[in-house]
């Protein structure tokens, strides 16, 4: 009988950045005792560009993996432990018996009159799940991935988008020992496999849902046949006078994914930031196109509510799946996450290895994370992205 997965994760820091890939690579192969890797993904913090290539394609070169891919990042998470703006490198590797990895890179064709991209492994019934890691300042992450539903016949995506760079050109994208200062890279991950793609959006429902009654492509001028600045101040009043401080930076809008369903509980919201209002015409703006028809509610994000949300999430998991533990995972959490919402960077690694049970969790610190709700995939902002791997 063919054994499971074998999952494992090494994390290091040090101004030496190959020295640290060195030292993660050897704790994440401990993990796995001798199997040789089917897959790799490697996460580089700090250092210049060149740098972080350096410690990516050495990282890639040391774990044996047949498959690798990755990128530099603000921050990395593995072993454990997380750090934002500092030299680290996380390591992940997965020895996986009867299991399909084909890696792509993703490059954007540019005409007088449109874009096209190029790369992505033609669809194979198959396959379950695609990884996939894109350049934030070349690649056109939320059109891909917008039609992925389409284009890829279902395949759920999960990963986030590279933030290593402080200009465009500054990202580095692995894949298979190479290294790209553009598009996007990823994995395709098919056959005997179990994986569950999990995102917690992190926010807590405030007020009720309404119907969009009138808008304009992304700006909203009524809900519920009032002016929508009218009803979101009325859904922040509802708040504890204590509370209500938090809807300055924290008040965002929930689009039901499910418009045909009975009831609306928060996790069937796509969460979407509110971008501005506008006193004289009542309404606000959004970061997506929204239609006349759809049903919305005002949500709340804050520490508490992120921490509650994603503990659901996972504990939900747990009960659905029978209350296994999962190989290991992976995390894509936002850098708008870590210390700048919580008291430390580990806080959502922490909560993931708790929440699974699970021991081998790595990732980085994404400038936006992918992930599916409600059966379509979606780029995402101030989300833990979670893959488990089954046991």
């Amino acid at each position: 009988m063919m054994s499971g997965p074998r999952i494992g994760d090494g994390f290091a820091m040090g101004d030496d950045l190959i020295a640290a890939a060195d030292s993660a690579v050897a704790d994440a192969l401990a993990s796995i005792q001798g199997s040789l890797p089917d897959l790799a993904f490697i996460f580089v913090s700090g250092g210049s560009p060149d740098e972080a290539a350096a410690a990516l394609a050495y990282a890639a070169t040391a774990t044996g993996a047949r498959t690798s891919t990755g990128c530099n990042a603000h921050g990395v998470i593995g072993a454990g432990q997380a750090a934002e703006a500092a030299r680290g490198v996380s390591v992940w590797v997965a020895s996986l018996p009867s299991v399909e990895v084909r890696a792509f890179h993703l490059e954007v064709l540019r005409t007088s009159e449109s874009i096209a991209v190029v790369g992505m492994t033609e669809r194979r019934d198959s396959d379950v799940v695609g990884v996939m890691i894109a350049d934030p300042w070349s690649f056109p992450v939320d059109g891909f991935v917008g039609h992925s539903h389409e284009s890829l016949r279902g395949l759920p995506l999960v990963g986030g988008l590279a933030s290593g760079a402080g200009q465009a050109g500054d990202t580095r994208l692995l894949v298979d020992g190479h290294i790209h200062d553009r598009g996007a890279v990823g994995v395709v991950i098919g056959g005997d496999v179990s994986v569950h793609a999990l995102v917690s959006q992190g926010c807590r429902p405030i007020g009720r849902p309404m119907t969009v009654t009138s808008a304009e492509g992304s700006t909203i001028l009524e809900l519920a046949g009032r002016p929508a600045l009218e009803q979101a101040k009325d859904a922040v009043a509802m708040l504890p006078t204590e509370e209500q401080p938090l809807a300055v930076r924290g008040l965002h809008l929930g689009v039901a994914v499910d418009e045909y369903a009975d009831d609306h509980a928060h996790g069937d919201f796509l969460v979407r930031g509110i971008a501005g209002a506008d006193q004289a015409s009542g309404s606000i703006t959004i970061g997506d196109v929204v239609e006349i028809g759809s049903t919305v509610q005002f949500l709340l994000r804050d520490a508490d509510a992120a921490h509650d949300d994603l503990v659901s999430v996972l504990g939900h998991f747990r009960t659905t799946a029978g209350g296994g533990s999962p190989a290991g995972a992976l995390l894509f959490t936002c850098t708008g996450r870590g210390r700048a919402m919580f008291p430390s960077a580990d806080h959502d690694s922490t909560a993931v290895r708790r929440g699974l049970g699970v021991d081998h969790v790595a990732g980085f610190f994404a400038a936006g994370e992918i992930g599916p709700v409600g059966g379509h995939n979606h780029v995402h902002t101030f989300t833990a992205t979670v893959l488990a791997f089954g046991s």
